[in-house]
């Protein structure tokens, strides 16, 4: 295949299971149906909840529909092709999945910087909390970071769109950046230049104020009393939780991509390639809806309000 444009594009990961597909499909949808489940269930009970109107909690509201966005970027092409005997996706579908996948992990990683930063204040500056992070200040912050997410994305597709490509097999179970770019017949040096910045952006944007934060919180638990200490730890344990997680499903998607994995099972190779993809959407509203003790509670209440409305 020698073209300008791809015309399509073959998901070469997929291998034939027999009727273990069925079995492989309903696990698929059983976890994206949990995924809808609790990312828009929490959704609503803070949105519902004018106690829950703080920063922190409209920072959550940002990172569960993040959830729910990247999901459906994957699971319903990925529950079609579990099931189809062809693995061949238009290439329009194919960039506009690139799109959406790319544009969630940009705003997870860039939402976990802003929620460390958020800590940072409430422990180190209780007392200027309230005048620094006001709802509104978070509304312009969450409007900012998915912006700049969706341009920079935009351009990274488009850029793409402009190449030659000589094939159209990628070896993974969704359409990939990477792979795909690695289809074009000669390098193009505007997307090499635009790739590599894009990736240290990416990268070092999120982490600086990652890094800031959580040096500052572990001056002041070290020199502070057993109640500042416990506080910094029920507050950022849940975000620590959530940064490690979707930090390793991405260096196990990046590992699985760019080097030679052979030796790896293929069974394995497709578990980390969709591990940040699946399990940080079902973790995060878990992890924050159990640990946090006053979304626990009203969530819990506002159950049990619905439950003897129903009788």
């Amino acid at each position: 295949m020698s073209n300008l444009s791809l015309s399509y594009v073959v998901l070469g990961a997929y291998v034939s299971v027999g009727n273990l597909r069925y079995l492989f499909f309903l696990l698929a949808a059983l976890l994206y149906g949990a995924v809808l489940f609790v990312n828009t269930s929490l959704i609503l009970v803070i949105c519902v909840n004018r106690a829950l109107h703080q920063p922190m909690y409209l920072f959550l509201v940002s990172l569960f529909v993040n959830e729910l966005y990247g999901s459906s970027g994957l699971f319903p092409l990925l529950l079609v092709h579990i099931l189809s005997e062809s693995h061949a996706v238009p290439a329009p579908l194919c960039f506009l999945q690139i799109f959406v996948i790319y544009t969630y992990g940009h705003v997870e990683f860039c939402s976990l910087a802003l929620m460390s930063y958020d800590r940072y204040l409430a422990i180190c500056r209780p007392l200027q909390y309230r005048r620094q992070m006001t709802p509104g200040k978070v509304l312009v912050l969450v409007l900012v970071l998915w912006t700049y997410s969706f341009l920079k994305v935009l351009v990274t597709v488009s850029l793409n769109l402009r190449l030659r490509f000589c094939g159209n097999v990628v070896n993974s179970l969704y359409c990939h950046n990477y792979l795909v770019a690695r289809l074009a017949c000669s390098g193009n040096r505007v997307n090499d230049v635009y790739g590599l910045c894009g990736t240290v952006l990416a990268v070092l944007v999120p982490l600086a104020p990652i890094v800031f934060s959580y040096a500052r919180i572990l001056r002041v638990c070290s020199g502070g009393s057993r109640q500042t200490r416990q506080k910094a730890v029920s507050t950022c344990c849940p975000h620590l939780v959530s940064l490690l997680n979707f930090s390793c499903g991405g260096c196990f998607e990046i590992l699985q991509s760019r080097f030679d994995m052979s030796h790896v099972p293929a069974a394995l190779r497709g578990v980390l390639s969709l591990y940040f993809l699946v399990i940080q959407p079902l973790l995060n509203p878990l992890l924050y809806g159990m640990q946090v003790s006053k979304v626990r509670h009203i969530y819990r209440d506002t159950l049990s309000c619905k439950a003897m409305a129903g009788h």
